[in-house]
């Protein structure tokens, strides 16, 4: 099953929306706070989540980006890449976006 690029998600109690990002090839040697940091040049981070592996202790190698607006989604996905301790990163293509 593939992750929808844009994923718009009303929070629970709550009449704001949070529209999240799935990107995938997270370099193993960062941590959130470093995930937070890079994509908050794009717009206001409001969620980041990085799965962990409870066996390893390592993360999965993705996370979820939750932004306060389209807009700030859309500013990260036309950057044409994104490149973390050297890896790039992979992130969404097509728009498709849910309630």
């Amino acid at each position: 099953i593939r992750s929808s690029p844009f994923k718009m998600a009303v929070m629970r109690g709550s009449s704001r929306r949070l529209f999240e990002l799935y990107v995938s090839r997270v370099p193993w040697t960062l941590a959130t706070k470093d995930l937070k940091d890079y994509f908050a040049q794009f717009g206001t981070v409001r969620k980041c989540l990085l799965p962990f592996d409870k066996e390893t202790g390592f993360h999965k190698g993705f996370c979820w980006v939750g932004y306060s607006s389209e807009e700030d989604l859309r500013n990260v996905l036309q950057k044409e890449s994104h490149i973390l301790e050297g890896v790039k990163v992979t992130l969404p293509q097509i728009p498709f976006i849910t309630a």
